[in-house]
């Protein structure tokens, strides 16, 4: 038997209805019943797509009104203690508390947030302690199920599993380890699994990622153990895993007693015959063949070769279906009039990735029945190959001059001039900071009159000048508000610029766009990922007019703002006809002049934002010195080209660093910011303990929440961080930029921010003051 399904589903909407509702509700402009119609709609939309492209199940489960993570955390009833919800406070409520940090009655910080895996969505962490407590509540899945019926199509429950729910979490306990949580968890899981059997649910998928990871041995024999009590428990258990192979552990998991398993065959396909090997043939087999990470057409034939391989092995069930959930994809690019005409015929968004099933699917069939293929399905697989052989033949990819720039690169061009310390004494000559330098890491609030001109300008209603006009004000208007909170290192705020990577990506070669390509990065925040089809060039400078306009203004530095080589590749749909590593190193060229020029314009500071450092990072440890080694030889050659008096900035965002620390060291930029709000600047004690030799500024506070901070708190947060950090090489700043928040949100916080600092500094200054006499 063959069949298709998907993993999961986007849940942000085709026109991103979902973001809508959500900011419409937080505003007090929706009620919950009206986010919930919402919510309701964008299911019965999906479930319908799927259905009608042919699928054998519809997922459900898979949608989330923020975070999946965040859902399972309600579901499952261990809320952290500290955001002290009672029973007055509403589902919603509860959620939105624990994400955002606000809630009625609700003040403190918000559930700290992390990638997931390695894309660039991110997960909000489970809190666990001592005195965390299951409790389980499935109400709200059970009517996802109750909906899901009335189609009247096969259902297939996606859930995330217990061993990698308790993984991702964090202990706040010293002393607890999440994995001694299992045996509070695994009743609330049994009792779920035997409610949804109780509701006609045949099938489960058991998501547990975390066996992409070289998990221990502690970690395997849990996972078995609790398999065997759920495995009692009703539905059959598809056992998924994503973004890795089983490499270790393939016998292993193959004996586990469940009824199914899905492998990541873009990701490992080499693994398949292991796991024909070791997989029993009473068990399904499902098959990841189209790549739920990007956006290019699937080679069909060696996906088809794939699917030969397993029915020659005996499989008797076998499903088809994407490598995993297809939320990391935008729903529809083909017909996307944004994109590049000729690029268009190579993409494959959600609506193509389901017809690229139907293809193997149809495919399968006909080598299990050993018939010819018939016309319309021959006809319809010769075209989809006809644009996967063009792009790879196309002169539009490949560019000889840019290939030769990065054959003939310099050996020592991924170093500076001179070593740190030495840089530093310059720096600090040409700079003249003062103790506990404060800035912020970028961008202002994209207020609605930015927006609405750079719409005006996108369909023909503003000239370009009246729209660089507008740009101007809007950058004077950052650098003031700067001057008058005193802040000691400017940025121009960004206003310019519709995203950190399509601002570059639209002055670079070898990068398309989309205008509709949305997909979700975190709760209502959706990010457009351009699309990079071939090599790459900078014709021209990209920032220097508008730094050294800001720069004009305002007799302080201002920062030179530039996205950094691997963020740049890690934040795209990227080319996967060479490596990663070779693109990575055609944008750091490109950077490298920016670089340059912005200096020759005479910027003294630029900051390279590299948020997306950790995010390439390889699951598996056997492939991630190789990785760490080109991202950062990559941003080296990107800062290559400054002066010894050019400070480099770099910023690097909801990520953990403690077993990359020398990589990150070895980036040699003069100062990184973090985040570590959230996290109670415990990430900033790695840097410590590490005895991170450059200078440093933690994030103060968090601003992805509307809330604003104490001022007590952010003294508290800065004592901490100089407990770790020596007072000549720490900077205050916030955690991230102030794009999605609101002027008087970010003026508020930033006078907060300032009055601690100040506070701090007079302290320091005295002390100092007390030990010279």
């Amino acid at each position: 038997m063959i069949r298709t399904h998907s993993l999961g589903f986007p849940r942000i909407g085709p026109n991103r209805e979902l973001k809508t509702a959500l900011e419409a509700h937080w505003k007090g402009h929706l009620d919950e019943q009206g986010l919930n119609n919402v919510a309701s709609t964008l299911r019965k939309a999906s479930w319908q797509q799927q259905i009608d492209a042919g699928l054998d199940f519809i997922t459900v489960g898979d949608f989330a009104l923020y975070d999946h993570v965040a859902s399972h955390i309600q579901r499952f009833g261990c809320e952290p203690a500290r955001f002290g919800f009672t029973e007055q406070h509403t589902p919603l409520q509860r959620l939105f508390g624990m994400v955002r940090g606000q809630a009625p009655g609700v003040d403190t910080f918000a559930l700290e947030m992390t990638k997931w895996f390695d894309t660039n969505y991110h997960y909000m962490v489970p809190e666990f302690s001592a005195t965390t407590a299951f409790k389980l509540d499935a109400q709200e899945l059970l009517e996802q199920v109750a909906q899901a019926q009335t189609l009247n199509h096969p259902i297939k429950v996606a859930l995330l599993g217990p061993l990698s729910f308790l993984y991702l979490g964090k202990s706040k306990t010293e002393s607890l380890q999440p994995l001694n949580l299992l045996t509070l968890l695994l009743p609330e899981y049994e009792k779920l699994l035997a409610q949804l059997k109780q509701a006609g649910v045949t099938w489960v998928q058991l998501e547990e990622p975390i066996l992409g990871l070289d998990l221990d041995s502690t970690w395997l024999l849990a996972m078995e153990s609790a398999l065997q009590r759920l495995k009692q428990s009703g539905p059959k258990l598809l056992l998924a895993t994503y973004f890795s192979g089983l490499n270790g552990h393939i016998s292993q998991v193959c004996k586990w007693p469940v009824d199914g398993l899905h492998v990541d065959c873009v990701r490992a396909p080499e693994e398949l015959a292991a796991v024909l090997d070791w997989l029993p043939n009473y068990k399904v087999l499902s098959l990841g063949l189209i790549d739920g990470r990007n956006i290019w057409r699937t080679d069909l034939n060696p996906a088809g070769e794939l699917i030969q391989q397993a029915l020659n092995s005996g499989k008797n069930e076998l499903w088809i279906a994407p490598s995993c959930s297809l939320l990391h994809v935008p729903y529809q690019l083909p017909t996307d009039e944004g994109v590049d005409a000729r690029v268009r015929p190579w993409l494959a968004g959600v609506q193509e990735k389901l017809i690229e099933l139907a293809l193997l699917k149809a495919h399968a069939k006909t080598l299990l029945q050993g018939k010819s293929t018939d016309s319309a399905h021959g006809k319809a697989w010769a075209e989809h190959q006809q644009w996967v052989q063009e792009r790879q033949r196309s002169a539009l990819v490949h560019k000889p001059q840019v290939q030769a720039r990065l054959a003939n690169l310099a050996a020592d061009a991924d170093r500076r001039q001179a070593p740190y310390e030495e840089r530093r004494e310059l720096q600090a000559k040409a700079l003249n900071l003062p103790l506990l330098p404060t800035t912020t890491i970028g961008s202002f609030p994209q207020t609605p009159q930015i927006r609405t001109a750079r719409a005006a300008l996108r369909k023909g209603e503003l000239t370009q000048a009246d729209y660089d006009a507008h740009m101007a004000q809007e950058i004077r208007t950052a650098i003031e508000f700067q001057n008058r909170l005193g802040l000691d290192v400017l940025v121009h705020g960004e206003a310019e610029r519709n995203d950190m990577v399509e601002y570059f990506g639209e002055q670079l070669e070898g990068y398309t766009f989309s205008r509709n390509g949305w997909v979700q990065s975190y709760g209502s925040r959706c990010v457009k990922p351009p699309i990079l089809f071939g090599d790459v060039e900078r014709p021209k400078p990209m920032t220097v007019e508008v730094s050294a306009y800001a720069q004009s203004l305002t007799d302080k530095p201002v920062k030179g703002m530039l996205t950094g080589p691997v963020t740049l590749l890690q934040w795209s749909f990227v080319r996967d006809d060479q490596p990663r590593e070779a693109t990575a190193l055609q944008l750091a060229l490109a950077v490298r002049d920016e670089v340059a020029d912005l200096q020759g314009a005479g910027i003294q500071i630029i900051q390279l934002d590299e948020p997306a450092f950790r995010e390439g990072l390889p699951l598996r440890k056997a492939a991630q010195t190789h990785y760490l080694s080109w991202a950062a030889r990559a941003f080296r050659i990107a800062a290559g080209s400054a002066f010894n008096d050019t400070q480099i900035h770099t910023h690097m965002c909801y990520s953990e660093f403690n077993d990359i620390l020398d990589h990150i060291a070895a980036l040699d930029a003069d100062v990184i910011t973090i985040e570590t709000s959230r996290s109670d600047m415990e990430l900033l004690r790695a840097f410590g303990d590490f005895k991170y030799p450059n200078e440093i500024g933690p994030g103060v506070y968090d601003i992805h929440s509307p809330r604003i901070p104490k001022v007590g708190e952010l003294e508290r947060l800065i004592h901490k961080a100089l407990q770790v950090i020596p007072a000549e090489r720490l900077w205050i700043n916030p955690d991230c930029g102030l794009k999605t928040r609101q002027w008087h949100e970010s003026e508020e916080a930033l006078k907060v921010m300032m009055q601690a600092t100040l506070k701090a500094r007079e302290q320091l200054l005295s002390e100092h003051a007390t030990s010279a006499n």
